[in-house]
């Protein structure tokens, strides 16, 4: 049974959160503000964080910070903002994915078993000792490390999934709709935009020019 810490300070979206993922199989807890976030944190090792952008006390983003810097997790972030900013700065501390508020609870599910998914595909494609050259791009796949120039880039989890795909196949364009089904394990037209959010992530990690956008289609990694 996979382990779920939901931290929610809205009582109301927790309660409904938590009773569907435990009629869905997962073993949930609940946590209300960032402090008690990291206890129960600290206490439970969940499998998958849930994590709301705005608490009380320690943002969502100090949180999902110190998670990650303490034992890396699979976060969910949710946000009730839409400024993409926000976006790109919850995936820059460790976040990998996001759902904004309101949402339902049919995707929400959906997001939360293809992250899993996901992070369980990882684990074995480390296994693999394989090493990605594209221009100054490297990917170690085994130790799931990345350098442009020779400097070593920080991604998250999906950031890395992403730019393995693109790599996989440069100069290939690859619509928006087909990266999330291939990496983020769904495919929704609404959620376009999170491929959007992470490229943009990627270019300012890896550089502007890494990624190329090919308007009304979608992204190809620049085989330089």
């Amino acid at each position: 049974m996979k382990r779920v810490l939901v931290v929610e300070d809205d009582e109301t979206i927790a309660r409904a959160v938590r009773d569907r993922l435990a009629a869905e199989g997962f073993d949930v807890q609940v946590a209300g503000d960032g402090e008690s976030a990291m206890t129960a944190y600290g206490r439970a090792e969940p499998d998958l964080v849930i994590l709301d952008r705005l608490l009380p006390g320690l943002d969502g983003l100090e949180v999902c910070r110190r998670m990650q810097a303490a034992r890396p997790v699979p976060v969910l972030m949710l946000t009730a903002l839409g400024e993409e900013t926000d976006v790109l700065v919850g995936l820059g501390v460790g976040a990998d994915d996001y759902i904004a508020k309101p949402f339902s609870m049919r995707e929400l599910v959906a997001r939360i078993h293809a992250l899993l998914r996901r992070v369980e595909r990882a684990a074995q494609l480390a296994a693999e000792d394989t090493v990605i050259r594209v221009g100054e791009v490297e990917i170690d796949t085994a130790a799931r490390r990345v350098f442009v120039g020779g400097q070593e880039a920080q991604l998250t989890r999906t950031e890395f999934d992403l730019l393995r795909r693109l790599a996989e196949r440069p100069g290939q364009v690859f619509e928006r709709d087909r990266l999330l089904s291939d990496v983020w394990g769904f495919s929704e037209a609404a959620a376009t935009r999170t491929v959007d959010s992470h490229v943009r992530a990627l270019r300012r990690k890896l550089g502007p020019d890494v990624v190329r956008t090919v308007h009304g289609v979608g992204y190809a990694l620049v085989r330089r």
